[in-house]
Parts: C-alpha cells; structure tokens; sequence
C-alpha cells in the first residue's frame, strides 16, 4: 500500500488523489460518509439505494409490519420505545 500526503486548503477541503479514486470508482457528486476516531480519519463511499430498490425495501418493511401485527398507529409507540431504549 503506497501512501500519499495531500494538503488541507483555506476552506477545510482535500483533494482524494486520482489513484485512488479510481480504485474506488468514487465519482464527481458521489456521497462520502466521514468520521473520526483519536487521530484518524475515515471517508467511506456510502452507496444510496435507486427508488426501484428503496421501494422494494418498503414493500417489504410493510409486508413484514403487516404480517407482525403493527399498524400504522403503533409506529408512534414503537418508536418511542426505541428511543428510549437507547438513551439508556
């Protein structure tokens, strides 16, 4: 693995060098999720979903709710629920 050194500019920005990404197949407009860790930081290529895709998962979301019992007056319920949970 090579490794390369770029400059952060006046506004906060980097350039990912071309190799790079290339080898990613990360294009202009492409969304990149970035976090940080200690002294690291880490871009991921977040890929989002096409609407046939997304409306297949919702399909499915709904035939899994469904066949689980909840209705759509549960969701307020549900997600409270969740939501406190992970406050905790």
């Amino acid at each position: 693995m090579r490794v390369e050194v770029i400059r952060v500019s006046n506004n906060g920005q980097i350039s990912i060098p071309t190799k790079i990404r290339e080898k990613l197949s990360i294009a202009n407009g492409d969304a990149l999720a970035v976090y940080a860790t200690d002294k690291v930081i880490v871009l991921k290529r977040v890929e989002l979903p096409t609407a046939e895709e997304f409306s297949q998962w919702l399909g499915e979301s709904q035939a899994w709710a469904n066949e689980a019992g909840y209705a759509e007056a549960d969701l307020g319920a549900v997600t409270k629920s969740v939501r406190r949970k992970k406050r905790q």
